[in-house]
Formats: structure tokens, sequence, C-alpha cells
């Protein structure tokens, strides 16, 4: 445990965050040691989940703490990996199990406080700031109420489930997620705004949530490598290589400002989203003739990634980027869910005609594009998924036209929509595989080739 000498009195709010220690593997484990009693902790080996299995391709998912010290990391291809550690286990990612476990996990840690933000499949805020009644009792000289709440979720949660959480501490958001990534496994650790200087200013200045790989790269070639650093700079100096919003989010969370609002339910922010800088800047004399490619080449993206995890989502955004840094988004809801790249196109394009033209679109203000994304989210595996009137209707041959067959009534002829699906779904993964096997682009729509 990681802790200074603290008066959480002195604080009107206390936070925890609570994350699940390499969660799909350790979830892997749990069940494999269920299944297979006496058979080895993946937890305790250099292991990983991702990719296939069998043929040993794919990417990288999760990894074990000493499959880590190999150097792996998440999002590598699996045989990148396998070349830094020969004897990696590899296991199959299993989402109905992950789910299973993230619902226990989360109906624990709700028991000790009402105000609980669920921000993903592994991850919540607790808002304790109103606990300490009922907690003060079992407190002592070496755990004060909130490290020995903390201690008795992480107890709960390994002896119950059998798996390990860290615990974040502090006045805000953003320091106790900082705070929850600190040394692991099962620990507990404060980043109070009094310790900040201490523990976290000395850090990368790529180990600051929500800073990513290219402006931790940019902020470093320039001089600025801790989180220290960046918090100690010159803020106009900050915007003029970053741009006012991602300097502003870098500057003020360098120095600990954060969110002290922890959400009462869950808001689903999981999501499926690509997005590209383009090369040259997007005008309206350039749109036509370049966003139908830009468009296509995300959703693509996009749709591979839901159909490897096999999800679906029933909400579309684009969201762009001007010449002044500013982001704009615009979405819409469908009937059905989806996980189609053409069915993800044609609503990216709706949205991006809306976005961008007319006379309330950016072009008409002057406004010129620099990056362009696309995202699917409200996502569902699949299982209430409903017929859209048109694909039915697409099934159905008219009389008159091409497919409608003698005397019979068209409306008679019943369509095997079940068919239809399970046929794109098969072609769907033959080009997976194939892609798989042999390098991405393997195989490409005919569409693109424009």
């Amino acid at each position: 445990m990681n802790h200074g000498i603290t008066n959480y009195d002195n604080y009107k709010t206390i936070i925890f965050h609570i994350d699940v220690n390499s969660a799909f593997l350790s979830w892997s484990a749990v069940k494999k040691l269920r299944d297979e009693p006496g058979s080895i902790d993946l937890r305790t080996v250099p292991s990983a989940v991702g990719g296939d299995v069998k043929s040993r391709h794919g990417i990288i998912t999760a990894k074990s703490i000493p499959a880590k010290k190999y150097g792996i990391v998440t999002g590598e291809p699996v045989v990148k990996a396998l070349q830094k550690c020969p004897n990696l286990i590899l296991v199959q990612g299993d989402f109905t199990t992950y789910r299973m476990y993230s619902h226990a996990f989360i109906e624990i840690i709700k028991r000790y406080s009402p105000k609980l933000q669920q921000v993903s499949i592994d991850e919540a805020y607790l808002d304790m700031s109103g606990e300490k009644e009922l907690f003060k009792d079992s407190e002592s000289e070496d755990f004060p109420w909130p490290l020995n709440v903390a201690r008795l979720i992480r107890d709960e949660i390994r002896n119950t489930l059998g798996f390990t959480v860290n615990v974040g501490i502090s006045s805000n958001k953003l320091l106790a997620k900082m705070a929850s990534d600190f040394k692991k496994p099962d620990l507990t650790h404060t980043l109070f705004p009094h310790e900040i200087q201490e523990k976290m200013w000395p850090l990368p200045i790529g180990d600051l949530y929500g800073c990513g790989k290219s402006t931790a790269s940019r902020l470093t070639s320039l001089g600025i490598k801790t989180i220290g650093d960046a918090a100690n700079s010159d803020y106009e100096f900050l915007c003029s290589i970053l741009g006012e919003n991602a300097a502003g989010y870098i500057y003020n969370s360098s120095n600990g400002y954060g969110s002290t609002k922890v959400h009462d339910e869950y808001e689903d922010a999981k999501s499926y989203s690509n997005e590209t800088t383009l090369k040259s800047d997007l005008t309206a004399d350039s749109y036509d003739k370049e966003i139908e490619p830009i468009l296509k080449y995300l959703s693509g993206k996009v749709s591979g990634r839901l159909k490897r995890d096999g999800v679906y989502g029933c909400t579309i955004t684009v969201s762009v980027k001007t010449g002044n840094f500013k982001r704009h988004s615009a979405q819409m809801k469908i009937d059905s869910s989806t996980d189609d790249d053409a069915v993800i196109y044609k609503c990216a394009k709706i949205l991006s005609d809306k976005l961008l033209l007319g006379d309330e679109g950016l072009f008409i203000k002057g406004e010129v594009i620099r990056l362009v994304g696309v995202g699917v989210s409200k996502l569902d595996d699949g299982s209430y998924r409903q017929l859209n009137l048109f694909d039915v209707l697409a099934e159905i041959p008219h009389s008159g036209t091409p497919g409608a067959t003698g005397s019979k009534s068209a409306i008679d002829k019943e369509p095997d929509f079940d068919k239809k699906f399970q046929r794109q779904k098969k072609l769907d993964q033959m080009a997976k595989e194939i892609d798989t096997r042999y390098g991405k682009g393997t195989i490409i729509k005919g569409s693109t080739l424009k």
C-alpha cells in the first residue's frame, strides 16, 4: 500500500477509482482454473489474450504481468510478441465470460456506495464522500477509513471472484485514476493534491491520463519529458504547439485539476471509432472528390473491429477537427444495430454532408477540415437486431421487375432473410481469415478501387 499521512477530513470529496488488474487475462485465468482444477494460473506465467490461438495471428488484447517483463505490449501483433517470448501462452478472447465477471465486479463495489459510475467493462468510480459514518468505526491508525474501505473492497473481490483490483484514492477523478495505475497488482494508492509533486510530476509525460502517444512524442521532442515539466511550462507555449483545447487539458491535468462529479448511472462509454489526420485540408472545393474514400476507409476500419469483437452498434457518429483545432460532430441512430461497413458509410456520408455542407455547415462559415473521424456506439451483441423494412423489400421480387415469377404473387414468395444474413457473415469471416493469413488488404471491395 502506498499512502502518506493525510487528513481526509480536509477534502470535501473522496473518490475511488477501481480497476481490474489485467482484466481480460485475469478473467480468462479464473475461468480456466474453474473449468480445469489444478491447471496453471495464466497470471503467474507469460501469457496473453489475443489473435487466433491456432494460427497465432492477430493482435495482443491483454497480457499477464510476467509477459509485460518481456516487453510485450497491448495492440502489438501476436507474431511480434512470440518473437519476444517464444513460450508465450496464448488464449482466445471470451466476451461472454468477460461480461459475466464485469457484472459480478460491479455488483460488489456498488454495495460500498450508491454513487457509482462505470466507465468501462473493467473500471468504475465510487464517490465515498458521504460514507465516513458508515465505515469510521473500523478504521485504525494504520488504516484510516478510506484506506480500510479500499482494503475491504479488494479482499472481497479477490476472495469472492478470484481476481484482483487496484484502488486509487483522491479528491477528484483524474488523480484517483492516476493513482490506480501506479504499481500493480492488488494494491491501494493515494494521490491527493499535496502528493502530486512527489508522486506524479516525476512520471513520463506519456503516463498522464489522456495524453496520447503523438502528443507525448511531440512534447518530449521539445524538452517536456515529465508531467512536472508540463505542469510548469508556459501555457501560451503549450497552446502554440498543441492548440488551445489540447494545451488546456495537458496543463490542467498535469497540475492535478479534474472533475469531482461521479454520475450515478452507467455511462456506456464503450464505442468503436477511427479517425485520420488529412494530408491536406479538406475544403468546400475538394469535398465531393475526397470525402468518399476517406469515409469508406474509416467505415471499413470501424466495421472490421466490430466484427472482430462480435458486436453491433446503432448510433453512428462523424467528427471533424477544423483548421483552428476545434472539434465538431454529428450523430444519428439507426433502427437496427449494424457491423456492416456499407451501412456505416451511408450514415457517415449523410452526417458529413449535414455537418459540412448547406447553410449551417462548417464550409459556409469559412472553415477547413484537417481531421475526420467515424464512430459507432450504443453497442449490443446482435441478439436484438431487427430487420429493416428496406431489407425486406429488397428481398421481395415485384411484378414487372427481374425476379418476379409467372403469375404467382411476389408477396407469396417468402424471403429467406436468415440465409442471406448467414451467407454475408460467412463471406465476412472468409475475408477476415484471408486477411489474417496473407495480410490486411489482400481482399478489398471493388468500390474502394476508385
